[in-house]
């Protein structure tokens, strides 16, 4: 038998109490007594957290962007490095986390900065897997940006390696890129960023 879904607000986020509702009963399950002294507010951390964690579904990306598209004539390729992010693999609802950089080569087009790291914020703050988190921030870039071309690598792993995956710290140490181009930028472009 399917539990029945929980209370939805109006965005589509489950509510406060519906989410500390859950946390209590998964303490029940797992045997706990939510009366524990150190469990009796842990179904209201557990709450915001997720309701952090899972922010990104409310996020209107064309609002994020808020007109911070310039036309400008620059050519030489952008980086914005050591982007922190966080989300939740929804295979097992863990936590993976790490650290990407994003490049753009401009065409004709810049975005503000700030916003990239946004990007990658709204995105990650969902279930998600490492593969659609790249497409969704590439979807935004190649859509709004449109430019030459647009990388992204990053190094995560923790879900893969919290879960027992074999080979454990090859994930951890192996990192995620990927490279989308409109015409061809060399092996000079396409390495000076990683």
């Amino acid at each position: 038998m399917t539990p029945a879904a929980p209370p939805l607000k109006s965005n589509g986020v489950p509510s406060a109490r519906s989410l500390e509702t859950l946390a209590e009963e998964l303490l029940v399950l797992v045997g706990e007594d939510p009366r524990r002294q150190g469990l009796v507010r842990t179904p209201q951390r557990v709450a915001k957290a997720w309701k952090d964690l899972t922010s990104g579904y409310a996020v209107d990306v064309g609002q994020l962007i808020n007109r911070a598209l310039f036309d400008e004539s620059y050519s030489e390729m952008v980086v914005v490095r050591d982007i922190s992010f966080y989300s939740l693999c929804e295979h097992h609802l863990l936590p993976f986390f790490g650290v990407c950089h994003v490049a753009y080569v401009p065409n004709g087009k810049i975005i503000g900065l700030s916003k990239i790291p946004k990007l990658v914020k709204a995105f990650s703050r969902r279930l998600q897997v490492q593969e659609r988190l790249t497409n969704e921030i590439a979807d935004v870039m190649m859509r709004e940006v449109a430019p030459w071309a647009w990388a992204w690598s990053w190094r995560p792993g923790t879900c893969a390696w919290k879960c027992g995956a074999p080979k454990a710290s090859t994930a951890r140490r192996s990192p995620a890129r990927c490279w989308a181009c409109s015409v061809p930028t060399g092996e000079r472009a396409t390495n000076s960023w990683l």
